[in-house]
């Protein structure tokens, strides 16, 4: 057998599947799993998008009220995975059908390909400032193009070492986050900070910043049931999760906000979404930690996207390692595409048309319409309760799409006060709601029993005597 084939047999032994594992993680320790996971840089540089385009009062209020509202969602389709032991797409075969769980299979992948670019190109650009004030050479292209190359390897060599290395890093951004505010603070008063004029020309208000909040909430929701599902109890996900990730966006976002003002505060060049702006003024430690922290947060997502895609097809798995080689491929070339950073609030924007309706479906159909218990049949790859049409419920489908569409339309064509997500959640939930709910009836809501044990029955009945 060659090198190939005993690497592409390893990592299929290896690698984490769709079917349900009982977690075992309490409340502390799903928190901690949530800090590091959430104490990135890409959620620290949000928090500059909001400064000077509004006062530091309410980028703050949004701050917090978006973290907790986007909580909500997060830990909600969290307890999905505690209480089934599956990760969130394969939990999407029961409301849109086996088949039709592909759609937002799909659009996950595509998110997490976005999200590996964008965080390539923060790494290769820190490391570029790094070298240009050593050496004067510059090229963040190139950078983040050898950046992305080290995570594939990464994320098909050493995944497990990242996960074990990231709470460690969390630590570390910590320290340089209080290091950061104790500089902040101790340079210019608080009152400084709140006399800050806001510019409404730079087109924010209120009502955007919460939307790009609880859009990063959202962003993260796709992977809640596959650390959730680790949990040992509801209780452990609901307080766990929800105060780690509640924790560590408050602190990030706000430090991103925070270092903005002190840079307008010291009449410097105050640069969005720039992880160079804090190397300038706060030194290279931060510019270390912060290559670290997305090298290693960004090794899981490629991680997750391949793992997300081999296991789309119950009971039929694509192999890893092709896999992981042609996904890998296209998050290096993806690299290159800096304008994406320039986009970075549509790139949320569009994280929230695709998946605010896949979760308000979600919550609707586990807690409402199944009476918080799904069966078996979710690990079925044809046929069961959650076959449909075909494989399809176009029910959920043609929701999801609506709900898409009038996030689009709320956020550019008629934008609201309030925002377009909350609105979106709100429309996708009362209309799933509505046209599903003869679907109540057909389930006696009897109590979520554990899938991982029907797993292990349906593998011992199928034995031969």
């Amino acid at each position: 057998m060659n090198l190939y084939r005993r690497l592409d047999n390893y990592l299929a032994a290896h690698a984490d599947n769709a079917g349900p594992v009982r977690g075992t993680a309490s409340a502390p320790r799903l928190g901690m799993i949530w800090l590091a996971a959430n104490l990135v840089v890409t959620t620290l540089l949000t928090g500059t998008l909001f400064i000077p385009g509004v006062s530091m009062g309410t980028a703050f209020a949004m701050i917090v009220l978006g973290t907790l509202l986007g909580a909500v969602v997060l830990t909600l389709v969290g307890n999905i995975g505690t209480r089934t032991g599956l990760p969130t797409m394969a939990l999407t075969r029961a409301s849109f059908g086996t088949r039709g769980s592909y759609v937002p299979v799909a659009a996950n992948v595509v998110v997490l390909m976005g999200w590996s670019w964008v965080q390539a190109m923060l790494a290769g650009i820190t490391v570029d400032a790094l070298i240009a004030q050593t050496t004067g050479f510059s090229n963040p292209v190139l950078f983040s193009v050898l950046c992305q190359l080290i995570v594939v390897l990464l994320a098909i060599f050493g995944h497990e070492g990242i996960a074990k290395v990231e709470p460690w890093l969390a630590v570390a951004m910590l320290i340089v986050i209080a290091t950061i505010f104790y500089t902040a603070f101790t340079a210019f008063a608080p009152a400084d900070y709140a006399a800050i004029a806001p510019e409404p020309e730079l087109g924010l208000t209120g009502s955007v910043v919460l939307d790009i909040v609880v859009a990063t909430a959202i962003s993260w929701t796709v992977l809640s049931a596959d650390i959730n599902r680790m949990g040992r109890s509801s209780r452990a996900n609901f307080l766990g999760a929800g105060l780690g990730y509640s924790a560590s966006t408050i602190i990030a976002m706000s430090l991103g906000a925070v270092a903005l003002a002190y840079v307008v505060l010291g009449g410097g060049d105050a640069r969005v979404f720039d992880p160079t702006l804090l190397v300038e003024h706060f030194g290279a430690p931060i510019a270390i930690v912060v290559f670290l922290s997305v090298m290693a947060t960004n090794t899981m997502v490629v991680y997750g996207m391949v793992t997300t895609t081999v296991n789309t097809v119950p009971g039929s798995r694509l192999k890893f390692l092709p896999t992981a080689l042609v996904l890998g491929a296209i998050s290096i070339v993806g690299a290159t595409w800096m304008a994406l950073l320039d986009q970075f609030t549509d790139f949320l924007i569009m994280i929230g048309s695709l998946f605010v309706p896949v979760f308000a479906v979600m919550v609707v159909d586990y807690y409402l319409l199944k009476r918080r218990s799904y069966s078996a049949d979710i690990l079925s790859s044809r046929g069961g309760r959650y076959w449909y049409t075909g494989g399809f419920n176009p029910i959920a489908l043609g929701v999801w799409a609506l709900g898409a569409a009038a996030s689009l339309v709320l956020t550019y064509v008629y934008p609201l006060p309030i925002g377009a997500t909350l609105p979106t959640f709100a429309l996708t939930f009362a209309l799933y709601l509505a046209l599903s709910w003869r679907e109540r009836g057909r389930h006696d809501g009897g109590g979520q029993r554990h899938l991982a044990d029907a797993a292990e029955e349906g593998s011992t009945t199928a034995e031969p005597a």
